[in-house]
C-alpha cells in the first residue's frame, strides 16, 4: 500500500527532523488532547500512531496508551513509547467495545478511507467512549491553501473537490512526501456522524488561519442515544 512505504522510507526523517520542529506544540495539538480527551482511565487507543509521540500527553491524563499504525518503520520508534501492533485501520485487531476511548491525530489525510476508519473505530470503543479526531484543517490546508506567506495565506478553488495529491507550498512537511487526501468539512463532519458519533466539542490551532481542527465526539449507544459525560 503506497502509504505504508512511504513513511516506511522517511520514518527517520520525522522522528529525528520533522517532530523536532514539532516539540513547542505550534498547532496546539496536545492542546487539544487535554481539552478534548480530557483526564480518565482505561484503555485509549491511537489510530496511525506513528512514533507514538502522542502517548506522553495520552498517558499524562491518567489513560492507558495503546497504538495502531501500518508502517513498520514509524512503529520501531513508536514501541519504544507505548505498546503497538502493526495493523489496518480498517481493521483494527480489536474486540467489539473493548476500548475506553480512541484518537486520531494527524492522519486522516493519510487514509483515503477514513469513513470506513471511523465505523471501524466506533465497532472497538465502548457505548458512550470518547473519539477524538485531531487533523489538517480542510478549509484552510491544501494544495488550495498557500502558506508560504506566514502574513497572508492565499486560499484558491480546489477546496470543494475530494482529491489526493503531493501539491504543497512547502518541501519541509509531511504532503510532498507521502501525499494526502483531502475532503471537505462537511464531508468529514458528516463521516464522524453516519459513524454513530455525537459531535461535543470544537477545537481549532495554528495561526494566522487555522492549521487544526480537532473534535471530541462520544459514541452513541444501541439505541441511538450518547451516553456518558461531557
Amino acid at each position: 500500500m503506497p502509504v505504508k512505504a512511504a513513511y516506511d522510507e522517511i520514518a527517520d526523517w520525522y522522528e529525528g527532523q520533522f517532530l523536532g520542529e514539532q516539540r513547542s506544540d505550534p498547532l496546539g495539538i496536545g492542546a487539544a488532547l487535554r481539552e478534548l480527551l480530557g483526564a480518565g482511565t482505561g484503555v485509549c487507543l491511537e489510530v496511525g500512531c506513528g512514533t507514538g509521540v502522542h502517548a506522553g500527553v495520552v498517558r499524562e491524563l491518567g489513560w492507558t496508551p495503546v497504538g495502531v499504525d501500518l508502517s513498520a518503520g514509524m512503529l520501531r520508534y513508536g514501541r519504544e513509547r507505548m505498546p503497538v501492533a502493526r495493523a489496518d485501520a480498517q481493521r483494527l485487531p480489536v474486540r467489539d467495545g473493548g476500548v475506553d476511548a480512541v484518537v486520531a491525530v494527524m492522519v486522516h489525510t493519510d487514509m483515503p478511507a477514513y469513513p470506513a476508519v471511523l465505523r471501524e473505530v466506533a465497532r472497538v470503543l465502548r457505548p458512550g467512549g470518547v473519539f477524538v479526531h485531531v487533523g489538517v484543517h480542510p478549509c484552510f490546508c491544501g494544495s488550495f491553501a498557500d502558506r508560504s506567506d506566514p502574513a497572508a495565506v492565499v486560499i484558491r478553488p480546489g477546496y470543494r473537490e475530494r482529491h489526493w495529491t503531493k501539491d504543497s507550498w512547502t518541501d519541509q512537511g509531511i504532503r510532498d512526501k507521502v501525499g494526502a487526501a483531502h475532503r471537505p468539512l462537511p464531508n468529514l463532519l458528516n463521516a464522524l456522524v453516519d459513524a454513530g458519533f455525537g459531535l461535543e466539542r470544537f477545537r481549532e490551532g495554528g495561526v494566522p488561519l487555522p492549521i487544526v481542527l480537532s473534535v471530541r465526539g462520544r459514541k452513541n449507544s444501541a439505541d441511538g442515544e450518547v451516553t456518558g459525560s461531557a
